[in-house]
């Protein structure tokens, strides 16, 4: 599957003389050969300051983000001319990062989460967390342990961000392949991210055993099936592939073999199974039920403090500390400033966040996709429970959850595409449920679709380190489609850092060993800002010609060639409110997503509610709200 991936130079260059995103065409990042293949992504996100592009000082009120929505309680904005009030459900945008809900909320509501306080005073701690997803979480179990001080700030609720819209593989039959790990790391890299992996998903196993989490954990087989027909050379030539796979992957330490007539119990429809690839030793489990045990865990525990509907503004460390053994030790030389203006004090602070908090060089090094699921009844019992794989152009990846007494949900996710062609989710939702329904025709109702996002570094394997230049800064993104046990990793291989133990991980993961440095990436980008993306031309044109073409609960970008685009939403009573279309981040011009209705950036994958609230990063504040004139109904 090929994908754009997109850069902007403006990096490069002083905000001050930065130019607007319309007449920014030519940035553009090399198109690479990726393989893109789950939801499974992981934690929530925060962000420091940004310095505005020129064209966006234009505007008078200054951005809110959504926890500041949420603590003003009464959602409006004042205008010269207006006071209006917003009739989005600004909160249900605390919860989780789209309008729709995902199945985990159907045996786990989102009442269930632990509740923490917001922060309203300065703490000194040895360590501060910035996210409370996957990574974070799993990296506050580790540092407790060992008796750390932890303090974790999340900007909305706990588990709001991809980690709770996941689809809930735990997988060590990676999405990219271990061929094509080896390529880029060797063998020895290879058996890192095997054994890693490995490590991870039966460490969540040993872990809910220990704290008597039910979370529907167990043991499951994988299967990677082929996506065409038996007898013709595209079977042979992918089977060929998957033997391969198999054959690497074994040598790895992993469970792994080629299988010919492969069956799945209960796939009865027309496509045959042909061949597969079969992996033992994968898991399942609920995500939120997991991570909401582990939260309570950690609630009761004298070293640990939780902050929600806290943001992060600014992450600095001030000079260098010398590296120490026991983390007590050592100055506090590390400040995270939050939006409401208090200080955490700390040793050490750690972005388990989905997206760099414009750390550059990372973010250049990532591209960005939006990726759809759906859950579907099935008759209780009637499908084998396991993980699948359909190696399709359009890929899909299936497993089981619970529903009731009489069904299960089948969880089937796929259908990636890149930020910013938000008009095709209802093709990718229906091209789910239309490959359910050819192969177990025993398939019911569809009751949840929803969608999330994904972050695929180009050498496949997550970056968890030290950000550059940082002794005791560290940054977890670019989960690769297998963000749930790169969480898990994180969390023991940044513990380990932290507190002085040796990891051998660290050559694999750390980003200091993967020449992610702007200036290394600077003839690439100068070459690539010569030619005009198509597709981001085409994204560059009106959606509407005028408000009066905007439905209720809808929104669109007029004029985005201009200095000055305008996003502009009509909520469920008809009242217009306009936004600036220019990312805060680099000044790329928005999309609306009529789905999840929120406004994406195509560049890097930042996100916005309806009114423009900030939803997630690398942007780290909300869009620009506009002066209304007068509203229209």
């Amino acid at each position: 599957m090929i994908k754009n991936h997109y850069f902007s130079f403006g990096h490069l260059l002083h905000f001050s003389t930065m130019i607007p995103m319309a007449s920014n065409l030519r940035r553009q990042l090399p198109r690479v050969q990726v393989l893109c293949r789950s939801v499974r992504a992981q934690s929530t996100f925060n962000h420091p300051s940004t310095t505005p592009c020129l064209s966006q000082l234009r505007f008078r009120q200054p951005s809110l983000s959504l926890d500041q929505h949420i603590n003003k309680r009464v959602f409006t904005r004042n205008f010269t001319t207006s006071r209006t009030t917003m009739s989005i459900d600004v909160e249900h945008y605390i919860r989780t990062n789209g309008k729709n809900d995902p199945v985990w909320i159907h045996t786990d509501p989102y009442h269930n989460r632990p509740e923490f306080p917001q922060l309203n005073k300065d703490l000194e701690t040895d360590v501060c967390i910035i996210g409370a997803g996957i990574s974070g979480i799993s990296l506050a179990e580790q540092l407790v342990r060992r008796g750390v001080q932890v303090v974790m700030i999340e900007a909305r609720d706990v588990l709001s961000g991809e980690t709770g819209r996941t689809s809930g593989h735990l997988a060590s039959d990676l999405d990219d392949g271990y061929t094509e790990i080896a390529k880029k790391f060797g063998k020895d890299g290879a058996k890192i991210a095997a054994e890693s992996h490995d490590w991870a998903l039966q460490y969540v196993g040993k872990l809910s055993n220990e704290l008597g989490i039910e979370c529907e954990y167990r043991i499951l087989p994988g299967y990677n099936v082929s996506q065409f027909v038996k007898g013709t050379k595209e079977h042979d030539d992918e089977c060929q592939e998957l033997k391969e796979e198999c054959e690497m992957a074994s040598s790895l330490g992993l469970d792994a073999k080629f299988v010919e007539g492969f069956k799945v119990k209960g796939w009865d429809g027309k496509p045959d199974q042909r061949d597969a690839a079969v992996f033992g030793r994968q898991a399942t489990f609920h995500p939120t039920k997991y991570l909401n045990g582990v939260l309570n865990w950690l609630k009761r525990q004298s070293n640990f403090q939780c902050y929600t509907r806290t943001r992060m503004r600014g992450n600095t460390e001030k000079g260098v500390t010398v590296p120490v053994v026991d983390v007590h030790l050592g100055s506090r030389g590390v400040t995270v400033e939050t939006e409401n203006g208090h200080t955490i004090t700390c040793n050490h602070s750690v972005e388990t966040t989905c997206v760099p908090l414009q750390k550059l060089s990372l973010i250049a090094e990532m591209e960005y996709d939006r990726t759809y699921c759906i859950a579907i009844r099935i008759p209780k019992g009637s499908v084998e429970d396991c993980l699948l794989y359909d190696n399709a152009e359009e890929y899909k990846y299936v497993r089981m959850t619970e529903c009731d007494n009489e069904w299960d949900y089948m969880v089937v996710g796929g259908c990636d595409h890149k930020v910013g062609k938000e008009n095709e989710q209802e093709e990718r939702y229906k091209e789910l449920e239309t490959w359910v329904r050819e192969r177990f025709t025993q398939a019911g109702s569809v009751d949840y679709q929803w969608s999330g996002q994904i972050f695929e570094p180009e050498d496949y394997m997550a970056f968890i380190g030290r950000k550059s230049g940082c002794q005791n800064v560290y940054v977890v993104t670019g989960d690769s489609g297998n963000g749930l046990t790169h969480g898990v990793i994180a969390g023991k291989l940044l513990a380990d850092q932290i507190t002085g133990v040796e990891n051998p991980w660290e050559k694999v993961y750390d980003p200091k060993n993967r020449n992610l440095t702007l200036l290394s990436k600077a003839p690439s980008i100068l070459q690539h800002d010569l030619n005009i993306n198509k597709e981001y031309k085409r994204l560059l044109k009106s959606d509407i010609q005028d408000v009066e073409d905007l439905g209720l609960d809808q929104g669109g970008v007029l004029n985005p060639m201009t200095k000055m685009p305008q996003a502009i939403y009509k909520d469920k009573n008809g009242k217009i409110h306009k936004m600036s279309a220019l990312c805060p981040h680099l000044g790329g011009v928005v999309c609306w997503n009529h789905d999840e209705k929120s406004w994406d950036c195509p560049i890097h994958g930042s996100r916005f509610a309806a009114d423009g609230a900030q939803i997630c990063g690398p942007s780290n504040r909300g869009l620009k709200p506009i002066e209304v004139d007068h509203e229209r109904g």
